[in-house]
């Protein structure tokens, strides 16, 4: 990732607005919590004056939504806020935070785990006082469960079965709770699978995830991407460069399963090149940088040297635009060994 990042640092200028949209995914907003989920007060303040001095559009997931759904272009320089995890401190110290900006802003909650007090989670009496100030209120699953694949024991049926009513029983008790009902589900963890997208399809839901990535009119819309902004991606420069991003059109994914069955997986995309140079499209996996094959004017694969670790991990590929200058296109391909 340092490598990749020091690779972008060196495509940025200032610039006019591209045609784009960036999701951006936070969870504690604290100074005592794991750094790695967190950013403080003062860091979540800052990316919002950055937001509102660069004359980016804060929009809420519905417009974003909404504009992909009926294909209309997505909103130049757009950002989209959310939250994961159902966690207190978006209430207690984020929440008065936006609403002093006047930003719209979703939070991404497991009925389940607040119902059962799982830690230092939001109450239901918080969660219907943000929603009547105006935040979206959607879903990531009903306890937060992993929900890519079947556990140790349980047949596809079974498993397809359960994670049906995770979805619908979370989406039920939000609505019951705040009269909201968009379906949206952001997968716990980022975890999906081909499976889990055609499920999710099928009961008429958005799939959102927790790859990197901006979004355009061609994102799938079942593996909506979001860039992290706590941890060690809080820093404003850091920031900066995933406000500066674009969307590959990728025109066949060929079947990319983010569970692999081979490791190292290979990463097989078809996509437009007609605003970046193929020679400039670099792919990274960690800190190995992987060389694409162009098998012909638009389909390439990647592949890493060496088997990935187990659990979570991720091919990124970018290249820079011609027609916007300072910005990258960037995509993110999710695994789960």
């Amino acid at each position: 990732m340092k490598n990749l990042l020091c690779f972008v640092a060196l495509l940025l200028s200032l610039t006019l607005p591209a045609q784009a949209a960036v999701m951006l995914i936070y969870h504690h907003v604290a100074s005592d919590t794991p750094r790695v989920s967190s950013v403080t007060a003062d860091e979540l303040r800052g990316h919002l004056q950055h937001f509102k001095d660069n004359n980016f559009q804060v929009i809420g997931l519905d417009v974003l939504i909404a504009q992909l759904r009926k294909g209309e272009p997505v909103a130049p320089n757009s950002v989209v806020i959310t939250f994961d995890d159902s966690y207190e401190n978006n209430f207690t110290t984020a929440h008065s935070i936006l609403q002093e900006f006047g930003y719209p802003y979703t939070i991404f909650i497991s009925p389940g785990s607040i119902d059962k007090g799982d830690g230092p989670l939001l109450n239901w009496q918080q969660v219907k006082q943000m929603s009547d100030d105006g935040v979206l209120v959607a879903n990531h699953a009903m306890r937060h469960e992993h929900m890519a694949r079947p556990e140790a024991g349980e047949s596809q049926s079974q498993w397809r079965e359960r994670m049906k009513q995770s979805i619908l029983a979370a989406e039920d008790k939000i609505e019951q709770v705040t009269g909201q009902r968009h379906q949206w589900l952001a997968y716990p963890y980022g975890e999906y699978s081909r499976e889990l997208e055609q499920l999710v399809t099928e009961l008429g839901f958005i799939g959102i995830g927790q790859q990197s990535g901006a979004i355009g009119n061609h994102t799938v819309l079942t593996r909506i991407p979001r860039y992290p902004a706590a941890g060690q991606y809080a820093d404003l420069k850091d920031l900066a460069q995933k406000l500066r991003t674009l969307a590959f059109n990728i025109t066949d994914y060929h079947g990319v399963n983010p569970v692999i069955s081979a490791n190292p997986p290979q990463l097989k995309l078809s996509l437009k090149t007609d605003d970046f140079n193929r020679n400039q499209l670099q792919c990274f996996a960690g800190s190995e940088v992987l060389q694409p094959q162009w098998l012909d004017d638009s389909t390439f694969t990647v592949t890493a040297s060496k088997a990935l670790k187990r659990g979570r991990s991720r091919y990124n590929c970018t290249a820079p635009s011609l027609s916007n200058k300072g910005y990258f296109y960037w995509y993110s391909q999710p695994w789960l060994n």
